[in-house]
């Protein structure tokens, strides 16, 4: 889950929470319940209801992700998540989460595509609500990954994280670069949302987070005004960039004809290793056992740790 920390208000949460007595990360690993499961499909259409996101948001992720379905479901397989890994919540019904992951088959570029939802209420007041949606391909091929994040902490403000992540540093691969970033414009996007009066960069605290994504990424804030309400800017402006974005890692990236070798291979599975691993221990690691309680914490993360190849 590529859940990027990346509005003040969530900052302010995390570290509300940090002064409360935090418990230790166990690394239990729990069984997968059987009988109590529902079906496949009953929980895919409740991942797909994102309660707590507005209209607009809700529809924008519920094309991307039937977008995704439409075009690389036959070769994915169907979500196998235990079904209080695929929906839970904490025992004060304050933090509520979804997960909806689908692993590539064995033919297929894609290593798994992963939905999520989260939703909690704040320390001040109100509520962060974030929906994602992240791609990982396998080492087979070094095209980027795929993320797109929708970070909201009131009605009128939302963080946007959109990128196709780079798998290799830019500066030695400068074909690299030109192939995925440059010949393709895909600043052109970011440039486009930038000139609205609503959007303003946003910069991460996060050196890391820096670090991992492109130089074309989309890393802003934008805040719905007089002129225009955030759901509007949702509709009009960030989802039809969303949806082309998605589709050219689709159809260029998903279905690249690139092809590693067996050291670049050794290589990219190390690096995306490290980025999974940090997502887990680092992120999700520190801020699931205080939004969910350790209970809930270990047994999602379990789960995730396993398919994140741990």
């Amino acid at each position: 889950m590529a859940t990027i920390s990346a509005t003040h208000s969530y900052f302010r949460f995390q570290q509300a929470c940090r002064r409360s007595a935090p418990a230790p990360v166990y690394r239990t690993r729990f069984s997968r319940p059987s009988a109590s499961m529902d079906s496949g499909d009953e929980l895919r259409a409740k991942f797909m209801e994102f309660p707590y996101a507005s209209a607009p948001q809700r529809d924008l992720m519920v094309e991307l992700l039937s977008s995704v379905e439409t075009h690389l479901g036959p070769s994915l397989h169907p979500c196998t998540l235990p079904s209080d890994v695929q929906h839970f919540g904490n025992p004060d019904g304050t933090a509520h989460a979804s997960i909806h992951l689908r692993s590539g088959l064995p033919s297929s570029q894609v290593e798994f595509v992963l939905g999520a939802g989260i939703n909690c209420k704040l320390p001040s007041g109100g509520a962060l609500n974030i929906t994602s949606l992240s791609a990982y391909l396998k080492p087979s091929t070094d095209a980027p990954h795929f993320l797109i994040e929708l970070i909201q902490s009131s009605p009128k403000s939302l963080v946007l994280i959109l990128d196709l992540t780079p798998r290799k540093d830019l500066i030695s691969y400068p074909d690299y670069l030109k192939t995925y970033y440059e010949d393709t414009q895909l600043d052109r996007h970011r440039q486009s949302l930038q000139k609205l009066p609503e959007v303003r960069p946003y910069y991460s605290p996060s050196l890391y987070i820096r670090a991992v994504v492109s130089p074309t990424a989309i890393v802003v804030s934008i805040d719905g005004g007089e002129r225009i309400s955030i759901d509007e800017m949702i509709r009009d402006h960030v989802g039809p960039i969303a949806k082309e974005v998605l589709g050219f890692w689709m159809e260029t990236c998903a279905c690249s004809d690139r092809r590693t070798g067996e050291s670049e291979r050794s290589y990219l599975a190390e690096r995306d290793r490290i980025i999974k691993t940090t997502t887990i221990e680092v992120d999700l690691g520190s801020s699931f056992p205080r939004l969910f309680g350790q209970q809930v914490s270990d047994r999602v993360l379990g789960v995730l740790r396993e398919i994140y190849g741990e």
